[in-house]
């Protein structure tokens, strides 16, 4: 047990590990695991690559979405799979996954993963909900900046040989007001920096925050709607938020203002949007998602919104920048590591957020016990049982939904013994995933 295995340790979040706090602590890796897997698709960073290589593991690179027969044979033998938003992992796909017991989503959304039942089958899914929040509030606002001035327009008829210098109906932005549905990361930031070219901003959220800035909070969606020259919605993909903008709330809408959508593709109603715009009643619309979208780049994009007047339509490029995607890489490679070698499920989606204090670097007999299992009663007495003839330095146990996450550091004299937890904790019924990391 005298190998250790070289991690470095990047913070990723103000709520970040007891482990990185003391450099003089033990470096933890996996037990009973054999070599650790990983499948990475879609382009993923190079940062995150260069990460996970130097944890010591075996890296699978690929540059674009698996198809799903593809996808199902590769990750029946892979411990973590990292994905962006185009591969779905759904309970099919889960099913076949016998070793995997972390998704890394680079991206902010996790709705492409089955996340109840990733749970149920022990696998933790991070993902980095803010890295890319500042790419995502660019592109905003110069798609404000673009529809105001007609330029996607122009820019076309210019390629198609058609010299059109028109002003009518072109505007600054200046004094315009910004309605911002959804007052997150994302919202917040934009704000800001609307509010610096001049822009007066209000905004709606379900929830009571605090306003940056100079920005103000209405008290209802069609609110925003009713006075905003821009409305831009930056909302999660939930049942509450699906068709959010319907044919009802575009009516709602002033005559001649614009529609951003930089969230979700189910966020707005595509056809109503199209109506709306072929209609005059808005004077224009930037769409960067849709409720489908295509595996891979390529010809066979369809919409209604194609052709559709002083429309911007971009292909889910938000975030798609090398500084987003470098710090996506960074903040998921480093969580998912971490879980790896030292359970840690800080920032967790889908798992009780737990964490322990780091083991000494003099502490040579301390073996961390981590235990995934169904949350009914009994268990963690169980779990006690089996661990009443050690010294339990420390343990923690907190559950989400119906899985329940155990760790706890344990003293082992004899190494022999480590092999008797370890399969006396995996033979309790409840069990889901047991590990032993030393």
């Amino acid at each position: 047990m005298s190998d250790t295995l070289k991690i470095q340790s990047v913070p990723i979040s103000r709520r970040d590990s007891f482990n990185i706090r003391d450099k003089q602590t033990r470096e933890l890796k996996p037990f009973h695991s054999g070599d650790i897997k990983i499948l990475l698709l879609e382009n993923i960073s190079q940062k995150a690559v260069d990460i996970l290589n130097k944890a010591g593991y075996q890296v699978e690179f690929h540059t674009k979405a698996l198809d799903k027969e593809t996808l199902i044979e590769k990750i029946k033998d892979v411990h973590v799979v990292g994905i962006r938003s185009k591969t779905k992992l759904t309970q099919e796909v889960l099913s076949h996954a016998n070793k995997l017991i972390a998704i890394g989503c680079f991206c902010i959304g996790t709705n492409q993963v089955d996340l109840t039942y990733a749970a149920s089958r022990g696998i933790c899914v991070f993902n980095s909900p803010f890295s890319n929040s500042r790419s995502v509030a660019e592109l905003v606002i110069a798609e404000i900046i673009l529809l105001a001035r007609q330029l996607g327009d122009r820019s076309r008829e210019m390629h198609d040989g058609v010299w059109n210098k028109v002003s009518n109906n072109c505007y600054e932005i200046r004094g315009k007001t910004l309605g911002i549905v959804g007052y997150g990361h994302i919202g917040t930031q934009l704000g800001v920096l609307a509010e610096s070219l001049g822009m007066h901003v209000i905004w709606y959220d379900i929830l009571p925050l605090m306003p940056i800035g100079m920005s103000t909070a209405v008290e209802s969606l069609d609110e925003v709607l009713a006075e905003a020259d821009f409305v831009s919605c930056h909302v999660p993909e939930t049942p509450e938020t699906k068709n959010m903008i319907g044919a009802r709330e575009l009516s709602l809408m002033k005559p001649g203002s614009y529609l951003i959508n930089a969230s979700r593709g189910t966020v707005v109603d595509i056809d109503g949007l199209a109506a709306s715009l072929k209609s005059g009643h808005l004077a224009g619309a930037a769409v960067d998602v849709y409720p489908k979208e295509p595996l891979a780049n390529g010809p066979g994009f369809e919409s209604p919104l194609r052709n559709c007047p002083n429309t911007l339509l971009t292909p889910h490029i938000g975030g798609s920048t090398e500084e987003a995607q470098r710090m996506i890489g960074i903040e998921v490679a480093t969580a998912a590591t971490k879980f790896v070698n030292t359970g840690a499920s800080i920032n967790a989606v889908n798992f009780a957020e737990c964490d322990l204090r780091a083991i000494p670097l003099t502490d040579r007999t301390t073996v961390r016990i981590v235990n995934v299992h169904q949350n009914v009663p009994g268990v963690l007495r169980q779990i006690n049982n089996i661990l009443a003839d050690y010294n339990v330095n420390k343990q923690i146990s907190d559950s989400k939904g119906d899985v329940a996450y155990f760790m706890a550091d344990v003293t082992v004299e004899d190494s022999k013994d480590i092999n008797t937890i370890y399969e006396h904790v995996t033979a309790i019924g409840e069990n889901i995933i047991t590990r032993v990391l030393f």
